[in-house]
């Protein structure tokens, strides 16, 4: 039978993120890493709009991304030239959140404060500062944007899924295809799992990052984990009346997002408490742009009055019910498994930080560079929320 050190289930950019960097932090040990698709075509790495921002509610994630975006900016010297990605093409046109309400500028201003003690450059602009710098948007209606106009923006995403993955295996990291079918605990410990090819290996510590199937796994540990698949609906389009490279990420409070991309946009709805989808569901929802998107697309540009759908695509999130963030530790009440779920769409930008962060966790028993007990699993047990202000 089989043996490795650590066995981690789900091999997209965060399973490949705590891979790479426990083998770094200790060399020796065996590491198994186990993934069901090693295309990764429908990983939420892969079909992600691959985006970092700084602008959160909650200071542990706006730390988590200050990290992530220094070490996206810098890939190709933090992880050397055994990751094959000399840089990942971090695009800084910033993220652009508006708003309609006083309350909500109020919000706004409270939490850049916030998020500038911590190193972050969020600006609060009116609306005349918005027309002023953005002169083809609509701002009758807005009160204020909150702006960050450096350390945020999009890049390669599956440059970072194969930059870990390649790196990792040079580190002596394995990855093999296939699905933890179930797991064999004694006394709150998991001393191998099972397989759907019948293998059985026995593992020192396991790692639930398995995305939208991480409630599933832990449901076979007999742990409950609020962790579902949500579907949403991506469209890139045409818009020849309104093109604006220099546009950042614009979080529309019309409940829309879009960002230019290579001389299209890329656009969808915010997320909404629509209910879990099927995890073989991957229909595209057509009707969604031209009911609710376009419609608001043109309220904030008449540039947007001749739109084509280039194409579009689904992903799911694995979204956290409780709160929307992701749940990070050691399973309580067990001794070696642990959990790196839950992110409801912001796993990409937080892999580098996670990563760093499980790894420490898992060799020396504690927090270490950052502390990530905020969003540890004991509040899913407790109940308590720890909510994010700013879920996109």
């Amino acid at each position: 039978m089989e043996k490795y050190d650590v066995v981690i289930a789900g091999g997209a950019v965060t399973g490949a993120s705590i891979a790479w960097w426990l083998a770094g932090m200790a060399p020796a040990l065996s590491i198994l890493v186990v993934e069901p698709d090693p295309t990764y075509a429908r990983s939420a790495t892969a079909l992600s709009v691959a985006s970092v921002r700084s602008q959160f509610s909650n200071p542990v994630n706006v730390e988590i991304s200050r990290f992530g975006v220094d070490f996206i900016r810098n890939f190709g010297e933090r992880v050397g030239p055994e990751g094959e990605v000399p840089s990942l093409g971090l695009k800084e046109n910033g993220y652009l959140f508006l708003t309609a309400s006083e309350s909500g500028r109020a919000v706004m201003q409270e939490l850049a404060v916030m998020q500038r003690s911590l190193g972050a450059s969020t600006e609060i602009l009116g609306p005349a500062e918005l027309a002023a710098r953005w002169p083809w948007m609509k701002v009758d209606d807005l009160v204020a944007g909150s702006f960050g106009p450096r350390d945020e923006g999009w890049f390669d995403n599956m440059g970072l899924l194969h930059g870990f993955r390649n790196a990792g295996r040079a580190r002596g990291v394995e990855y093999r295809k296939g699905r933890v079918a179930g797991m064999n605990l004694k006394g709150g410990r998991v001393e191998s799992i099972n397989l759907e090819s019948g293998e059985t290996i026995c593992c020192g510590s396991f790692v639930n990052a398995a995305g939208t199937a991480s409630g599933t796994l832990c449901a076979k540990a007999g742990l409950a984990l609020p962790v579902e698949p949500r579907k949403r609906t991506v469209f890139v389009i045409d818009a020849p009346n309104a093109r604006h490279p220099e546009a950042p990420l614009i979080i529309d409070h019309f409940g829309i997002y879009l960002r230019p991309e290579h001389g299209q946009w890329i656009t969808a709805t915010v997320p909404a408490e629509d209910g879990p989808c099927d995890p073989d569901d991957w229909e595209p929802d057509h009707a969604q742009f031209e009911e609710l998107i376009w419609p608001r697309l043109y309220e904030r540009s008449e540039g947007f009055d001749a739109v084509k759908v280039a194409r579009l695509w689904v992903g799911h999130y694995d979204y956290n019910r409780l709160d929307q963030n992701a749940v990070l530790g050691l399973w309580p009440g067990t001794e070696n498994f642990y959990i790196a779920s839950g992110f409801s769409g912001h796993g990409l930008q937080q892999a580098p930080a996670v990563g760093r962060g499980m790894a420490e966790l898992i060799l020396t028993g504690a927090w270490q560079t950052l502390d990530l007990s905020p969003l540890g699993p004991e509040r899913i047990i407790a109940g308590r929320p720890f909510l994010e202000k700013a879920v996109v």
